[in-house]
């Protein structure tokens, strides 16, 4: 077996083995109106609890587009803690989901504003699932794991950036290559762009948003950003929403695969979409191109419903 496929450097050719994602488990509470909220009166909303969290999402998507094995790794509080396994169990991933004594089930309100363009606002209270920590790692975790993937959120809490660490230093020991979602551009600028590049150093993909991409390198050109990470990361899939997404590497952009069309009604989770399709095409051994075609496919279906899971079973 070639150590990378054709046209990939540094990215590995199909391997039999698991997905394994470490991240954030919480409850989307999903608010649909239309047009602003009307302040200090009543605003009509179509509202719905589901289950969500980047992580989760991620590893929801991974399995419906059908990654052979995917393991969650995430903490929730008591007060939830069966009905997300029973959700991500459904979905078709293995949970690995540390109860917290303290703190109980992170839980985001989504306000979606159910116009043209789908855009929505978060109100995050991130509960548990920002309170991983390392004794909250083993080794083991990455037994027959060939992917590691991480979500971004992870790094806004001093206790699961040391887990983000030794989780690294594991995958890097067993060979096994690392992705990582920077998450939020809100809560980037208030970690800082320094202290994030230094602490994703070798991770060898990374998928920020538009918005993330050019925060992290202070360009306003999605491509040139895209481009400047990829001298930092070996491989960045920058994404674009409507208009698709970039792929480079060593300096330079390398593709631009455009978006498939959508009618959105929700764009919660969409990028989590892309990431799960994304990572499993790559591990099949498909170009990074490819892989980005797969995620652009599983982003148009996700705008196009409720939440930021797929549907079960379709």
């Amino acid at each position: 077996m070639s150590a990378t496929p054709s046209g990939a450097p540094g990215v590995l050719s199909p391997r039999d083995g698991a997905l394994l994602v470490v991240g954030d488990v919480v409850t989307d509470v999903i608010a649909r109106h239309r047009g602003p909220l009307a302040s200090g009166t009543d605003t009509t909303a179509a509202i719905r609890t589901m289950p969500g969290g980047a992580g989760a999402n991620v590893a929801c998507w991974a399995a419906h587009r059908g990654a052979r094995e995917v393991r969650l790794l995430g903490r929730v509080g008591a007060d939830a803690v069966e009905w997300h396994e029973r959700e991500l169990t459904a979905s078709g991933v293995r949970p690995c989901l540390v109860v917290d004594p303290q703190a109980p089930t992170g839980t985001v309100i989504c306000l979606v504003d159910t116009g043209a363009a789908a855009e929505r606002t978060f109100l995050t209270d991130s509960g548990a699932s920002l309170r991983l920590e390392p004794r909250d790692w083993s080794d083991a975790l990455l037994d027959g794991v060939a992917w590691l993937h991480l979500s971004g959120y992870l790094l806004f809490s001093a206790s699961s950036r040391v887990l983000v660490t030794k989780a690294l230093s594991s995958a890097r020991a067993r060979g096994v290559q690392v992705s990582l979602d920077p998450a939020s551009a809100g809560f980037l600028v208030e970690l800082g762009v320094d202290r994030f590049l230094a602490l994703v150093e070798g991770v060898d993909v990374l998928l920020p948003s538009r918005d993330e991409a050019c925060l992290l390198t202070g360009l306003p050109d999605a491509a040139d950003a895209a481009a400047k990470l990829s001298r930092h990361v070996p491989l960045v899939v920058a994404k674009q929403g409507a208009d698709g997404a970039l792929v480079a590497r060593s300096g330079t952009v390398i593709a631009h695969v455009p978006a498939v069309p959508a009618e959105p009604r929700d764009t919660t989770g969409a990028g989590d979409a892309f990431t799960g399709a994304f990572l499993t095409t790559l591990l099949t051994g498909a170009t990074p191109e490819k892989a980005a075609m797969e995620g652009c496919r599983a982003g148009a279906l996700a705008v196009e419903r409720v939440g930021g899971r797929p549907s079960r079973g379709g």
